[in-house]
């Protein structure tokens, strides 16, 4: 099991209030919430990353290029792609 780390944040109260309200519909906990939120951003901002990297070598991607790649992941993702996963309450 990942070992955790105990924070303590401050948010808007309705920010706050929102993401109870997310975690909650998704049968998860305001952390587990933001945990899985985080993750993603970390992720996505990785891959934008590695597009800039990657275009820096071989020049800007094409509409084309953009259209296969997405094509492709949502093939592999399925009609869900994009969506995040809700667990069982």
């Amino acid at each position: 099991m990942a070992q955790r780390q105990k924070r303590s944040i401050s948010l808007p109260a309705e920010l706050a209030d929102a993401i109870e309200r997310a975690a909650r519909s998704e049968g998860t906990t305001v952390s587990g919430w933001l945990a899985d939120t985080a993750a993603h951003r970390l992720r996505l901002d990785a891959g934008r990353r590695a597009i800039v990297e990657w275009e820096a070598d071989n020049g800007p991607l094409t509409a084309t290029e953009l259209a296969d790649g997405l094509a492709r992941a949502r093939a592999l993702l399925g009609s869900a792609a994009g969506q995040p996963t809700k667990r069982p309450a």
